[in-house]
């Protein structure tokens, strides 16, 4: 399965944001909907295809309510995310799963609130095996996110 996690702007409450409206609380209803972080909305999709098609249907929402959107697929890494352009870019074979993984954008998870917190994202660059540490505060673990060139300013 393929999920999709989207992250409120901080000034919203994402959940009422997108469920108070027809047209998104419609695509979402075939969806079991989660919290996996403070102020997100996460479903499980079929698949990759089926996971951007979900964030298209929901681009009106996401260009006013949403900070952040990435997508877990399962056939390109099991723990790092892809953002909504990469995630794009590899459905259209634009980019090899192999070709995704030098750019990465690294949020700290605060979990001493319930449900954890997503702070302060910093980009990094993959240059070898390991990760550079994230140190723009002290935090309980990370998330890391795939995204493209382009999106990491480069």
């Amino acid at each position: 399965m393929t999920r999709v996690c989207l992250v409120g702007e901080s000034e919203t409450n994402l959940q009422y944001e997108l469920l108070s409206r027809e047209t998104a609380r419609d695509a979402l209803a075939a969806y079991d909907i989660t919290e996996l972080y403070a102020n997100t909305l996460a479903v499980e999709t079929v698949s990759l295809g089926a996971a951007v098609s979900l964030l298209n249907d929901l681009d009106w929402y996401l260009i006013r309510f949403v900070a952040d959107a990435f997508v877990l697929e399962p056939s390109v890494s099991d723990e790092e995310w892809l953002s909504r352009d990469l995630a794009t870019a590899i459905r259209n074979d634009e980019l090899t799963p192999a070709e995704s993984e030098r750019f990465l954008r690294v949020y700290g998870v605060d979990e001493e609130t319930e449900p954890p917190e997503l702070v302060e994202p910093m980009l990094v660059t993959r240059t070898g095996a390991e990760i550079p540490e994230y140190d723009l505060r002290a935090v309980d673990r990370t998330v890391i996110i795939r995204v493209t060139e382009s999106e990491f300013g480069a």
